[in-house]
C-alpha cells in the first residue's frame, strides 16, 4: 500500500484530499500542529503531531512515506501587515523545505505542492497557460519563491508537481461559504465592473487533480487545476444568483473591500484568465468543467452548502 503523507490536511481542502486518498485505498498520515486539530481529520487517517515550518519528528514519519503532498499556507484573505506578509511567505515556503527534505532523505518518490494563480499576477484580457510569466506583486513574488523551493527538489531525486489553485469551491467551506449569506439576502453581485476574469474549480476537482498529479508518472512541473469553463466576476454572480433564486446585481465597490481587507483588495478586483492546458493534455478529466452543474451541485439539499 502506497503511503502518503498530508501537510495542510486540517484545512477545507485538506480534509477533502485525506478523504480521497482514503476512498482510493492509500496510507495516509496527516501533520496536524496540535491535538485539537487532530479531531477534524477523517475516520483512518493517521495523525502526527508537529509544525510544518519547523524540523522535528514528524519528518521521520515523512521520510517513510512515498508521496508527500503539501497544501499548508496562512490565510491571504484578511488585513496584511509586514509580519503577516512573512508569514504568508514562510508558511509557504518553509513547509515546502522541511516536507521536501523529510521524503528526500528517506523513501520519497513524489512532491505534490500547491500553489496558486496569483503567479501570474494581473493579466487582464490574456489568456493565460503555465508558460505565462510570472507577476510583480506581493502574491506572485511568493508564489515565486514557493514553486521554487518545492522544484529545487527535482534535482534531489523527486519527481515534483506543482498545483496552481484557482479559487475553490466547495460545500461548507472556503470562498463560497462566505459568498453565501450576502447572495441569500439577494445583497450578492459582482466585484467592482465585474469584468475580471474569475478562475474557479469545483473541490471534487481540486481533489482528484492532486491524486492524479500523485499518480501521473508524466506529470513534472506546473499545472494550472481550474476549471475549463472559465467565466467572468459577474457571470459568475449572475449563475450563483440563479441557482440560489436570488437577485445578484448589486455590485460591490472596490473601495469598500480597501477599507474591510486593505491591500488584499486588489487580489479580489482583478482577475487571470488560466487555463488547465497541462492537465487537459495529460488526459484529465474535470467532472464540473462548467459553473452553473457545479454551482447546482454544491448547493444542492444535503451537500452542506443547502439553498
Amino acid at each position: 500500500m502506497v503511503r502518503v503523507f498530508v501537510v495542510g490536511g486540517t484545512g477545507f481542502v485538506g480534509r477533502a484530499l485525506l478523504s480521497g486518498l482514503r476512498e482510493r485505498g492509500y496510507e495516509v498520515f496527516a501533520l496536524a500542529r496540535s491535538r485539537s486539530r487532530i479531531a477534524v481529520l477523517p475516520e483512518g487517517v493517521k495523525p502526527v503531531l508537529g509544525d510544518p515550518l519547523r524540523p522535528g519528528s514528524w519528518q521521520e514519519e515523512a521520510a517513510a512515506c512515498e508521496v508527500g503532498i503539501n497544501l499548508c499556507g496562512a490565510n491571504i484573505f484578511r488585513r496584511w501587515d509586514e509580519e503577516y506578509k512573512r508569514l504568508i511567505r514562510d508558511s509557504r515556503v518553509l513547509s515546502t523545505r522541511m516536507l521536501g527534505e523529510a521524503l528526500a532523505g528517506g523513501q520519497g518518490r513524489v512532491l505534490v505542492n500547491a500553489s496558486a494563480v496569483g503567479y501570474y499576477g494581473e493579466t487582464g484580457e490574456e489568456e493565460v497557460t503555465e508558460e505565462h510569466p510570472p507577476g510583480r506583486d506581493f502574491l506572485a513574488r511568493v508564489c515565486v519563491d514557493w514553486e521554487r523551493e518545492a522544484l529545487g527538489f527535482q534535482e534531489k531525486g523527486l519527481r515534483v508537481a506543482v498545483a496552481r489553485f484557482g479559487i475553490v469551491l466547495g460545500a461548507g467551506g472556503g470562498a463560497l461559504l462566505r459568498m453565501l449569506p450576502a447572495f441569500r439576502l439577494g445583497l450578492g453581485g459582482p466585484i467592482g465592473s465585474g469584468q475580471q476574469w474569475f478562475p474557479w474549480v469545483h473541490l471534487a476537482d481540486v481533489v482528484s487533480g492532486l491524486i492524479f498529479l500523485a499518480e501521473e508518472e508524466k506529470a513534472r512541473g506546473p499545472f494550472n487545476l481550474v476549471a475549463p469553463g472559465i467565466v467572468r466576476q459577474r457571470e459568475f454572480a449572475r449563475e450563483l444568483g440563479r441557482v440560489l433564486r436570488r437577485p445578484a446585481f448589486l455590485p460591490v465597490p472596490v473601495w469598500a473591500l480597501r477599507l474591510i481587507f486593505g491591500e488584499v483588495a486588489r487580489v479580489l478586483a482583478t482577475g487571470c484568465r488560466a487555463v488547465p492546458r497541462r492537465l487537459l493534455a495529460l488526459g484529465f478529466k474535470f467532472a464540473f468543467p462548467d459553473l452553473r452543474p457545479a454551482l447546482q451541485d454544491l448547493l444542492r439539499p444535503g451537500k452542506g452548502g443547502r439553498i
